[in-house]
């Protein structure tokens, strides 16, 4: 009886699922803005205050805080792990800074990418509150600032607390086709450095060890590893160097975003780059590279799939369509996946265009996950 009744009070929860939304969407809180994402968490701190959940921070000084919650029956295993981040990758000055909707679609900074997630998940809280669930559930609801920048504060926490529970949720959007995520590529940047000889341009010839004919050697080597190894995607996304035309450029670098499916792609790249910086095209420059960030691929484990297998069960009986998907992109769920710890993204609200100031979603969609996952929830306590 008490799932009928969660349902019926979030099917009736809709408008005010929106204002939530609403209110957080109108909170300006880019990664680098602490101040907008710590109001983001303040707004959620007293949204969860009344739900019997312990809450702790953990302060930072020049990012926003991190908030955890926890239900009382959260231990040290065995727990429930949900997962959302209040960042987006809107400057504190964007000019996209309002919240609109009409009779199918919400439009605003965050709406997909991913406030209206944390909706979702706070809705579904409320729900298991609701019908006095909730307390005797062991989870724990992560709620990161940093994730849009590669979560360089949160990734230890969201680890820690993987590595303490059965199963895992991270509230990303869904796609417009009902897709929930059981895999994602991994993720690696490298920052490379080519240094050379200066010298005044006039008296240059073809000896001259010019740092940029170097690097241009190899930007052409890096691209055309894509393809090479079946998932590896590479991309070298900037570059610069010298100081004019009129010097040859003794110092040149470039940022390099690298994809990949499995361990055997990033073996592959890693062979492919020791050989592209060891091996000078030009004669007197040198070549170094760091590795700058650094996410394990979420690979389609069978853990992953049980646990989809699960949610599909749970979307069959409410009359709700989820396909399997391979996402592209990196998530938090790339975290919880390296520590072995079965997890599904994607159970957002089903939105697009994220990254975009056209970035949307269903807003029909905030009901259906929402009960999607107080199903799931529910499911993963009795299974595990």
């Amino acid at each position: 009886m008490k799932k009928f009744e969660s349902h019926e009070y979030i099917e009736h929860s809709i408008d005010d699922m929106l204002n939530l939304l609403k209110e957080m969407v109108l909170i300006q809180s880019g990664s680098r803005n602490k101040v907008g994402v710590d109001l983001v968490a303040d707004l959620i701190a007293a949204f969860i205050s009344p739900l019997g959940l312990n809450l702790t921070t953990f302060p930072q000084k020049e990012l926003g805080n991190i908030l955890v919650a926890a239900t009382p029956s959260a231990g040290k295993n065995s727990n429930i792990l949900l997962v959302g981040h209040m960042d987006t990758v809107f400057p504190a000055d964007t000019d996209f800074n309002w919240f609109k909707q009409d009779d199918d679609r919400v439009y605003g900074p965050g709406v997909a990418d991913m406030k209206g997630g944390l909706v979702v998940g706070l809705w579904a809280l409320s729900a298991l509150a609701k019908t006095d669930e909730l307390k005797s559930i062991p989870l724990k609801f992560i709620f990161n600032p940093d994730e849009e920048i590669g979560s360089p504060i949160s990734a230890p926490i969201i680890a820690a607390e993987a590595r303490r529970s059965v199963a895992a949720f991270v509230l990303e959007c869904g796609s417009l086709n009902g897709g929930v995520v059981t895999g994602r590529k991994g993720r690696v940047e490298i920052h490379m450095e080519a240094r050379g000889r200066s010298g005044h341009a006039a008296f240059a010839g073809r000896e001259k060890a010019s740092a940029i004919e170097e690097m241009a050697h190899l930007v052409l080597a890096l691209e055309k590893l894509n393809g090479r190894s079946p998932g590896l995607t590479v991309n070298v996304g900037t570059i610069a160097g010298g100081i004019g035309p009129n010097t040859v450029p003794e110092y040149a670098e470039i940022n390099v975003d690298v994809r990949f499916v499995s361990k055997e792609d990033m073996n592959f790249f890693e062979a492919a780059l020791h050989r592209i910086v060891t091996s000078n095209a030009v004669a007197g420059t040198q070549v170094k590279f760091r590795q700058s960030s650094c996410l394990a691929p979420m690979e389609q484990s069978e853990g992953n799939r049980d646990l989809f297998r699960l949610v599909s069960d749970r979307a069959d009986m409410l009359g709700i369509e989820v396909v399997e998907e391979f996402r592209q992109g990196c998530s938090d769920a790339n975290t919880v996946a390296h520590e072995g710890t079965p997890v599904i993204d994607g159970l957002g609200p089903l939105g697009d265009q994220d990254h975009s100031h056209r970035e949307f979603i269903l807003k029909q969609s905030l009901v259906e996950r929402c009960k999607l996952l107080t199903s799931c929830i529910r499911e993963c306590r009795s299974r595990f």
